[in-house]
């Protein structure tokens, strides 16, 4: 995945408002009208996140007539995640070192006769 593309979903992710309507899309194909309810915006601030989002790749907007449908696309979402399993394993890796390190402190302590109380 390109710099540029991850900076881009990062971005998009990066505000509450586009997170809610990712939410709300993953439900299911909504319309923009639909989408402005629950928000304190006019219809073009709506407008402006969802180009954002559109930009990141994760909604796709039609057009069906007056209705303008917007939709999930969840396939960026899954190249984050891709992203991110390096650092997952990183953090497995750390939290098995210190799981190990207490135990042997805990081991040592046992044999050493020492009250831990």
């Amino acid at each position: 995945m390109s710099s540029d593309r991850l900076d881009n979903i990062f971005s998009a992710l990066a505000d509450p408002t586009r997170r809610a309507i990712l939410a709300r899309l993953a439900l299911g194909t909504t319309t923009v009208t639909e989408l402005a309810e629950p928000f304190r915006m006019s219809g073009p601030a709506v407008t402006k996140h969802l180009k954002v989002l559109e930009r990141a790749g994760l909604i796709i907007r039609g057009r069906e007539a007056q209705w303008r449908p917007c939709s999930l696309d969840a396939a960026p979402l899954k190249e984050v995640r891709d992203w991110l399993e390096h650092y997952r394993r990183f953090w497995e890796t750390s939290f098995d070192r210190l799981d190990e390190y207490l135990q042997e402190v805990q081991t040592n302590g046992d044999h050493d006769g020492q009250d831990k109380n």
